[in-house]
């Protein structure tokens, strides 16, 4: 929003008029027909305390390193959803607020506001690679924690292995949410929104001092929708609030609040019927009379930050989370010549438990600057699965009781030592951890099988500013996932054995460029991931089982953000990849992974005109989305067509011409404009896009 240095209630002739009485002698008159042109005061949603942001470019985060750093200087692939970019694209879901993103992919599914599924260098990241304010957001299998873009302030996506300092996480990298933080500035904010298929939305932000001394901040987010999807019956509703306050005593102590309560109903079917394999059909396989999958989440958690001295900062990050999901599904299935139709209900409730204790140490050896880290974390997860399924009818599936479906127990303890040295110019990266994790698998008869796995992570990384803004780096760093449950290396045998953890290890080696005097940054990377023993299931027999396999993932990423002076807001990204099957099913050896194009290219640009023009306050819009072919099978007898999404975007600031509509903008959205509806397939299965939807919104800061 623009709020200009004019009070509200006077315009510039009466202010004029009021100097004339002021001014001088020796001002000539000449000079008042040229008055000066006042400079707006932009207030922003942004805190700026963990995530340092300047329109679509951000500046320091904590993501890569666990302490505050240029982001330029890691020496790994970074990129950053910044807030600004957030509001442009007005994104529903986690999973359209990375359409973006160089090396993330959320197209292998269709539409599917059921969860954030998506995946990172080719590499599914939804389960273990989610993170929110540096601490993992455990999912289980349904009860998928759903992120509201509206309540938060940024995200980072930290590219290739991460676990040398987050621990269990996979091998593509992780997404780590930026939750809205409290301002030391007043901010408030009411946004209506609407759109088709009947989208009613209203969202309240408000932010800022609590007392006089300005030592307790406080801010509550809200937001209720009321809204259909364009597959008939599937409801798209939500309720959500997050309440948060930060005490700042003193300069050195910080203790930030932050909580979350919401509760979420959308469609329980979002598929189509699949008459043969590989083909979709326009039959909706979900039923309008039971169809709800209704989920209740909230979170409460605290960071504590005390400064001793220059030497010693100390942090304690600590998290509770619980889930609550509860699905109605459908589906049809052939009948001889007929198609029948089944039902299914699953309830699942997860909860876990995260705390993060930090020491950074800031020192100096000789000529070179250390800042190092030293911490232990502790994670506990669990989860519980209940369901039944009926041939019958809508009211036989509405009685049936639940049968227990199994769950698992997690405790996890990492410790782990960074130590991030500058000399220079060069930035140095050293990172290592150890991982001890006991699981407890629980099956449907109620029988206990415990698993222990542990494991060493690294890091090492090198990366050198030169005088003129190029910064090239390399980087090898390695994870760790630990799995469950048994696999078959001979799916048609009943022998099974403990599977063993999922390991990662890449070789990346880019460069990064500010350019200078401008706020811009384009980077360039080359990567090379190994993953040993990830688990998925093999269904090329009919028997479902698990089955472990070997992946290669090796590509070329680029990236551009930019915010100029002009009002030019740009993003660009491409990604050439290609994800080889070293081991798997059978006849699947050296094939391409299902579900992974071999190249995607973003393109999205903003431009606002500036005060003076004509047209000051008018914001235009546009991006494209290229989606490349892909295998639809790891057998590679299938091929999806690739997909070109055109989106676009209109608004008007009221203030850059009536400072007493300071505050006051309107905005419209358009996805998938050209309303583009191809089917897409992952392992076998296919799945339809979402076509054209449009989204205005009203929003007042004040």
């Amino acid at each position: 929003m623009i709020l200009h240095r004019t009070l509200l209630g006077f315009n510039v002739a009466a202010l004029g008029s009021f100097f004339v009485v002021s001014l001088p002698g020796d001002v000539h008159a000449q000079d008042l027909d040229n008055p000066v042109a006042l400079q707006p005061i932009v207030v922003e949603a942004e805190s700026d305390q963990i995530l340092k942001q300047d329109g679509y470019v951000a500046k320091q985060d904590r993501a890569g390193t666990k302490v505050d750093t240029p982001i330029a200087d890691i020496p790994q692939a970074i990129t950053v959803v910044t807030q600004d970019q957030i509001e442009d694209q007005e994104p529903r879901t986690l999973n359209e607020t990375l359409g973006y993103t160089a090396s993330a992919n959320p197209n292998n599914f269709g539409f599917d506001s059921r969860f954030d599924a998506f995946t990172l260098r080719g590499f599914n990241a939804y389960y273990n690679g989610i993170f929110r304010d540096g601490l993992r957001q455990y999912n289980s299998p349904t009860a998928l924690f759903k992120t509201e873009p509206y309540g938060i302030e940024g995200i980072t996506i930290l590219k290739g292995p991460a676990s040398s300092l987050y621990g269990v996480s996979g091998p593509g990298g992780i997404v780590n949410i930026v939750t809205k933080r409290p301002k030391e500035e007043t901010f408030r904010e009411v946004e209506l929104v609407g759109g088709g298929h009947d989208r009613y939305q209203i969202g309240v932000d408000f932010s800022g001092p609590a007392n006089d001394s300005g030592t307790l901040l406080y801010r509550l987010t809200g937001l209720a929708r009321n809204a259909e999807a364009e597959i008939p019956s599937y409801p798209d509703n939500k309720y959500y609030l997050a309440p948060a306050f930060t005490l700042k005593p003193d300069d050195d102590t910080t203790f930030t609040v932050l909580s979350e309560l919401s509760r979420t109903v959308t469609g329980g079917t979002a598929s189509y019927y699949n008459p043969a394999y590989g083909v979709v059909s326009d039959l909706y396989d979900g039923d309008p009379d039971y169809n709800d999958f209704v989920q209740n989440q909230g979170r409460i958690g605290y960071e504590l930050e005390h400064r001793f001295n220059e030497l010693l900062t100390v942090r304690q990050n600590l998290r509770y989370s619980k889930v609550d999901a509860d699905l109605q599904y459908s589906g049809h299935y052939a009948s001889g010549a007929d198609l029948a139709r089944y039902w299914g209900h699953y309830e699942e409730d997860a909860a876990s438990f995260v705390v993060d204790n930090m020491a950074q140490f800031t020192f100096d050896t000789a000529a070179i600057a250390h800042t190092a880290l030293a911490g232990v974390d502790y994670t506990w997860a669990e989860y519980d699965a209940s369901s039944a399924l009926s041939y019958a009818s809508v009211d036989d599936i509405a009685s049936a009781p639940l049968a227990y479906d199994g769950g698992q127990e997690m405790n996890g303890i990492g410790a782990y030592l960074h130590d991030q040295m500058e000399w220079n110019g060069f930035t140095l990266f050293l990172s290592g951890r150890y991982d001890w994790v006991e699981t407890t698998s629980i099956d449907s008869d109620r029988v206990e099988t415990d698993y222990d796995d542990e494991a060493f992570s690294g890091r090492v990384g090198l990366s050198y500013r030169t005088r003129w803004g190029v910064i090239p780096y390399a980087n090898y760093s390695t994870s760790f996932s630990p799995n469950i449950g048994l696999v078959y290396d001979d799916v048609t045998s009943d022998e099974g054995r403990a599977a063993e953890p999922t390991i990662a290890d890449q070789v990346e080696v880019g460069v990064k460029y500010e350019i200078p005097e401008t706020n811009a940054i384009v980077s360039a990377a080359y990567f090379n991931i190994a993953q040993t023993d990830g688990v998925v299931f093999d269904t090329t027999t009919g028997i479902n089982r698990q089955r472990q396999l070997d992946l290669t993932s090796e590509g070329v990423e680029l990236g551009a953000q930019a915010s100029l002076d002009n009002g030019l807001n740009l993003i660009a990204s491409y990604t050439h990849l290609k994800m080889t099957i070293d081991k798997g099913a059978t006849g699947t050896a050296g094939n391409e992974l299902s579900g992974v194009p071999n190249n995607i290219f973003s393109l999205w640009g903003l431009y606002q005109f500036q005060p003076g023009s004509p047209l000051a306050g008018l914001g235009i819009g546009a991006g494209v989305r290229y989606v490349g072919d892909s295998y639809g099978d790891d057998t590679n007898t299938l091929k999806n067509d690739d997909r070109y999404f055109i989106d676009a975007s209109l608004s008007y600031d009221f203030g850059a011409r009536d400072p007493r509509l300071a505050g006051a903008k309107l905005q419209i959205n358009a996805k998938n404009l050209l309303d583009e509806r191809e089917p897409i397939c992952t392992s076998g299965y296919c799945y339809r896009d979402e076509g054209r939807t449009i989204i205005g919104s009203l929003r007042y800061r004040f």
